[in-house]
């Protein structure tokens, strides 16, 4: 910290408001940490920079509103207490404590998800709040939407790019189209789970369909509810709902991911498609090694039998659809008719 910033903190030091107007508060702090100059540097010999731009926290959601005595409790006196940090790193790992005076809900179910568990192993680079939403200059979240996916890139560059190329990830970068899922659609935005997780697996038929379920958003774009229905009343879907039900995160079963992708999803009618007619004996043979060219011939796709697609099989259903009635009504009706003759002949 230069001389002349150290001698402007005594001069104001005795001046300092502890309590009162935030506005008061945080124009006494500005006064020496807007100095672009102002760091400190950590025993680490890293450079930590101790400025605030005005300008990017006023226009906050906290500016005007909270003071920093709110988040840095105890730096109300001068000189301030001495940093326990030796890292940049463990200083920003520290400073997120301070959210959870506030926003205890979000912060406790931060505690739950993939992050904290990395963090709690040790790994210092795992993400906390202030990595996500930023320290002083902090905005509303998903404003605008296309920014969720650009700040999970800080850290998963590898699945920020698959997703920029996929169906959604497209949509959302070429055409500002706020209907497609972002990251935190699907691993949700505190209580984050990877996508290799048991739990998250099992779910993920259900994250796909509040979307794909969805009668008016998926009208909106010319497509078919019916991928989530058909999905869940054929072979793969019901033992997969089975297998959610047993809690215990394994499947046996083909789910949404293992055919269409995780975060590369191209569109179902691409040349890349893993649901392609030209691919899909090889998707297949991921789960049926045996499977011939001729395999996936035995599925009907997402596609709902009709007289105009797979004639033959929309025809047994109609059968079964009238003879099942038939057959049961007959033989209510029988014994309707055996009681009745019994009562009479008594």
């Amino acid at each position: 910290m230069g001389a002349a910033a150290l001698i402007l903190l005594a001069a104001l030091a005795a001046q300092a408001p502890a309590a009162g107007d935030p506005a008061d508060i945080i124009e006494t702090c500005l006064s020496c940490h807007e100095d672009p100059s102002l760091e400190l540097t950590l025993p680490s010999g890293e450079t930590l920079s101790l400025t605030v731009a005005r300008e990017g926290f006023m226009t906050s959601v906290h500016g005007g509103r909270q003071s920093c005595l709110d988040c840095h409790t105890g730096m109300d006196e001068f000189p301030h207490p001495a940093l326990s940090a030796r890292t940049r790193r463990e200083f920003r790992v520290a400073s997120y404590e301070a959210c959870k005076q506030c926003h205890f809900n979000n912060y406790t179910r931060t505690l739950d998800s993939a992050h904290a568990a990395a963090l709690s192993r040790g790994d210092v680079n795992a993400p906390t709040c202030v990595d996500c939403h930023g320290s002083h200059d902090i905005r509303p979240p998903g404003e605008p939407r296309s920014r969720i996916s650009l700040t999970c890139g800080q850290c998963h560059a590898g699945v920020s790019a698959q997703y920029a190329t996929s169906a959604h990830g497209q949509a959302l970068a070429d055409h500002a189209n706020t209907d497609v899922p972002v990251c935190t659609d699907c691993h949700e935005s505190h209580a984050i789970e990877g996508a290799t997780s048991g739990n998250w697996r099992t779910r993920s038929p259900d994250l796909c369909g509040s979307c794909h379920g969805d009668a008016a958003l998926m009208e909106k774009y010319g497509l078919s509810t019916a991928v989530h229905r058909t999905y869940l009343t054929e072979f793969h879907g019901m033992t997969a709902s089975l297998d959610a039900t047993k809690g215990d995160g394994r499947t046996m079963s083909a789910l949404c991911t293992d055919c269409h992708g995780v975060h590369d999803i191209p569109r179902a009618s691409g040349e890349q498609a893993a649901v392609m007619r030209a691919n899909l004996a090889n998707t297949c043979r991921s789960c049926h090694p045996g499977a011939t060219d001729s395999f996936p011939d035995a599925w009907l796709s997402h596609w709902e039998p009709s007289w105009t697609h797979a004639p033959l099989v929309y025809a047994v259903q109609w059968v079964y659809w009238v003879l099942i009635p038939f057959i049961i009504g007959g033989l209510l009706l029988q014994i309707l008719l055996h009681v009745w003759r019994v009562v009479v002949n008594r």
